[in-house]
């Protein structure tokens, strides 16, 4: 069950994506967690998070994007330049970062260089960055937009009745995916970082339906398998996006296990359950604006500090690491806050930049990893009590 979760994390065309086109069934890439999977599903697609694994090479990336950027769309972007993307009947990007909303642009341009690269369903999807009633419904109205170019081009129709079929499904996997968080935050902590780190990955890189069959069966396994925690650091991972599972090896191989994450390809995407009373649509839009703890979203750190401070209360975190993309604006800039209010609270934390792809660096990671290791010598942190009393960390709190 795991290698199947490790395939599909591993690789572009996996198994299971090469099975639904065999099948004739239409696969559509999308660049951000604030895409809704759910319309996608309904529509009869198969939803595929875009990702940069695999490059061996930055030529096409550094040529259209330049060197000074974030790496992980330079790497998306090579690899649809070389073809490695031709699987995708559609892609949709939005502006989940200046970086990302570029590679909209940039992948339109450089398909004219590379033709037959760019897939014949191709939208910009607008997110705003404020979760206020109108930014809702602004994110509503993009929302039937979409459904209107996706039912236009794939000739399907998206009913009332398949969104809500759709948004009952991934709530179902939602909720597994958070019983397999309660696993890793017990004492006993059956499962690996890497390997808890492939499950996440595959949530968005393989059939919903097929997903939660496997991951079921995994967590009912996980209950009675050995602790891999005994005498190991517990710590949590926090930043850009990171579906590296050799990075994560590299940090458990220092006497660490990796019991919980808040990045991007990780566990952002299923702490609350989307409303399945209300209007579908405006659930999804509501949803996906009000509950991201991502940095691209304004004015909510202490929302985000909240979260991060109750996940590490239930995990018994003995440390966090606070990485991010080099050239990562939100997440360089914000990480520099988190350190400062986390180590305030007796957290240990160590900020680390480094690129996406590849894992190059090992050698300088594993020694930044191994002097952080010995930095933490109590098991039980310190939590200041201070922290708590702040009124939107109480509400966060108490709306668990």
């Amino acid at each position: 069950m795991i290698n199947n979760m490790k395939e599909a994390a591993r690789s572009l065309q996996n198994d299971f994506v090469q099975k639904r086109k065999k099948d004739g069934g239409k696969v559509v890439g999308y660049s951000c967690t604030f895409i809704p999977e759910e319309i996608l599903h309904a529509a009869g697609l198969l939803p595929f998070r875009l990702r940069g694994i695999g490059t061996t090479s930055m030529s096409i990336g550094d040529s259209y994007f330049g060197a000074v950027n974030c790496s992980l769309p330079k790497c998306m972007l090579q690899l649809a330049g070389q073809g490695s993307y031709r699987f995708l009947d559609g892609a949709i990007i939005t502006n989940g970062c200046d970086s990302m909303r570029r590679l909209e642009e940039c992948w339109r341009k450089a398909s004219e260089d590379y033709p037959g690269t760019l897939p014949e369903y191709y939208k910009y999807f607008a997110v705003p960055h404020k979760s206020v009633d109108y930014s809702v419904e602004f994110y509503k109205e993009e929302l039937g937009g979409m459904m209107e170019t996706l039912e236009q081009h794939f000739k399907v129709k998206i009913s009332e009745d398949s969104l809500r079929k759709s948004i009952r499904l991934y709530n179902e996997g939602r909720t597994c995916l958070q019983k397999l968080d309660e696993l890793r935050q017990n004492r006993d902590v059956p499962i690996s970082g890497e390997d808890a780190m492939a499950v996440l990955i595959a949530a968005h890189a393989m059939p919903q339906e097929q997903f939660i069959v496997i991951l079921k069966d995994l967590i009912e396994k996980l209950k009675k398998a050995p602790s891999l925690s005994d005498g190991k650091k517990r710590l949590m991972l926090m930043g850009s996006a990171s579906d590296d599972m050799d990075f994560i090896r590299t940090i458990e191989e220092a006497g660490a296990i990796v019991v919980a994450d808040t990045v991007c390809y990780g566990s952002r995407t299923y702490s609350v359950l989307v409303d399945e009373q209300s209007d579908p649509v405006h659930a999804l839009s509501s949803h996906y604006l009000t509950h991201s703890i991502c940095p691209r979203m304004l004015g909510y750190y202490k929302t985000r500090r909240a979260y991060v401070m109750d996940v590490i209360r239930k995990a018994n975190v003995d440390g966090v690491i606070l990485q991010n993309v080099r050239f990562c604006d939100l997440h360089g800039s914000e990480n520099g806050i988190f350190e400062r209010d986390l180590e305030s609270a007796g957290i240990p934390c160590m900020r680390l930049e480094r690129e996406y792809g590849p894992l190059s660096e090992t050698g300088r990671i594993s020694m930044r990893i191994d002097a952080f290791m010995e930095r933490i010598t109590d098991p039980v942190f310190p939590i200041n009590k201070v922290m708590y009393q702040d009124p939107e960390v109480q509400q966060h709190l108490h709306s668990k």
